[in-house]
């Protein structure tokens, strides 16, 4: 459940350039290392802490995904929280 809040939110963000280019700008990532970049859970607890950053912006994903944004901070502290390995497909 944590992963996939993390992966809506970085969805989120790439659905705005001007929002994504914010983030790459503060991870110093570049598009081109976004996708792997993505595979990690240390990155993906950046993703949601860049959405938690902004009240507003923390509640229009939430909205947009059906959450509410204390469930956008549990996943945030679930990801952070574990030892945590990816389920691969």
């Amino acid at each position: 459940m944590a992963e996939t809040v993390a992966i809506q939110a970085l969805s989120f963000l790439g659905s705005e350039p001007a929002r994504l280019g914010r983030f790459l700008a503060e991870t110093g990532l570049g598009p081109e290392t976004l996708r792997g970049a993505a595979r990690s859970p240390e990155f993906l607890v950046n993703v949601l802490d860049f959405v938690l950053s902004d009240d507003a912006m923390a509640k229009e994903f939430a909205q947009a995904n059906g959450l509410t944004p204390s469930a956008v901070a549990a996943a945030r502290l679930a990801l952070g929280d574990q030892e945590w390995e990816r389920d691969e497909p």
